[in-house]
């Protein structure tokens, strides 16, 4: 949790110390789950701050570990994949692990969708799909995913509605409208910085 934090408030060594202590306490543990989880939340560091590379890479490793198990764990691994092979202009491989991830969706147990730090909710798969999507062009999938993940997500979720909205402004500039997506981009501006 303290990665994830410090992650989100942008210090990425520390969040990368505190993600290594909790992978190798996890491999310790023999906590498979636990360790491909750990891993795959710690690729989105380098999706988040420009090393998709490195992140695919990462989340390959967490594929690995959680088998092939309709786990959170493994649906996560291969959507946050998804989104890193996408950025490393790579689409086959996202393709790929965009379709490993929705069959892992479909067949995921009741506890392992739960919306919980360890569960992979359908809010929180739609919103890795938007922007694998978004990236990949695929602005039709994309904007269904942003629609259904709009739709699970509480009014009060501003980071997560802030992130597709900027997806659908990027699949409104795929699509050719461009000054569309300007007025989407200049609302989310407004909204992060009033005034």
């Amino acid at each position: 949790m303290t990665a994830i934090v410090l992650h989100d408030l942008g210090s990425r060594r520390e969040a990368r110390a505190w993600f290594a202590t909790a992978a190798h306490a996890a491999g310790e543990s023999g906590d498979q789950q636990l360790h491909a989880w750990v891993m795959a939340r710690e690729a989105m560091v380098g999706l988040n701050y420009g090393s998709p590379k490195a992140a695919a890479g990462l989340a390959e490793q967490a594929r690995r570990v959680a088998g092939t198990t309709p786990t959170a764990a493994a649906t996560l691994a291969a959507a946050v994949a998804a989104r890193a092979y996408a950025l490393s202009h790579q689409p086959d491989q996202a393709r790929e692990a965009l379709a490993d991830a929705d069959r892992l969706m479909e067949r995921l147990s009741v506890e392992q969708r739960a919306d919980t730090w360890f569960g992979h909710c359908e809010q929180k798969h739609h919103v890795h799909l938007s922007h694998a999507l978004t990236t990949l062009g695929d602005t039709g999938r994309a904007r269904e995913s942003q629609d259904h993940a709009l739709g699970l997500s509480a009014p009060t979720s501003s980071m997560t509605r802030t992130l597709l909205t900027i997806d659908g402004a990027a699949c409104a500039h795929h699509g050719g409208d461009t000054e569309q997506a300007c007025r989407r981009q200049g609302g989310v501006v407004q909204r992060i910085c009033p005034g």
